[in-house]
């Protein structure tokens, strides 16, 4: 029996005992799909929910935004964004993250940046999750301006991220010979106030 129909069985068995599905349930079953990878069965439940009339939040909305960016979806979760908007509900971090991870699992840089900006101009702010799905992609994108400027603004926004994914920014300077802006990232994470990272030079350098 596949989780579909197990969870349809589940639901079978609260109805005989007198209990409705609520919007927590098929949040829980939702996201236990979606995030599994098990788009199609994440779909059904969406389906299964919306004629029992439970109407989706935000984390509903999150769940199903995370199962298409991991089925390289993108397309439609813009769409689901609008339509987000369009009813009321809006958008939070973990929307804006999932759109990012979608365009960096299709290799869209362009589009990862432009969903990065949204965020700021929604009035949210990038979080660990953001930079560390966004950050190692510019950096293998060769793009070292731009991650040196992710570095400035996780030491800006106070953010704590793994030690590796900073790294990785000072490292690419130092392949393109920027020196000096790789000294200046190893030295905010010996200064910042709210978390030092023992960042590394070559011997060389």
């Amino acid at each position: 029996m596949g989780s579909f129909d197990s969870a349809v069985s589940m639901l079978d068995e609260m109805k005989k005992r007198g209990i409705e599905p609520d919007l927590i349930t098929f949040n829980t079953l939702l996201n236990g799909s979606y995030v599994k990878g098990q788009f199609l069965d994440g779909e059904n439940m969406w389906e299964l929910m919306t004629t029992k009339n439970v109407v989706p939040d935000i984390k509903s909305y999150n769940a199903k935004l995370l199962g298409l960016a991991l089925e390289k979806k993108t397309k439609e979760a813009v769409e689901l964004v609008e339509e987000m908007k369009k009813k009321e509900v809006k958008p939070d971090q973990f929307s804006f993250n999932a759109l990012i991870k979608g365009y960096v699992n299709e290799g869209n840089l362009e589009q990862a940046k432009l969903w990065y900006t949204e965020i700021v101009k929604n009035e949210r702010s990038p979080d660990k999750k953001t930079f560390e799905t966004l950050l190692p992609f510019v950096c293998e994108r060769g793009e070292v301006g731009l991650a040196s400027e992710l570095c400035k603004d996780i030491f800006k926004g106070k953010v704590l991220v793994d030690i590796s994914v900073l790294q990785l920014a000072v490292d690419g300077l130092v392949k393109e010979s920027k020196i000096e802006e790789a000294k200046e990232l190893v030295e905010f994470g010996k200064t910042n106030r709210y978390c030092r990272y023992s960042l590394t030079l070559p011997s060389d350098v």
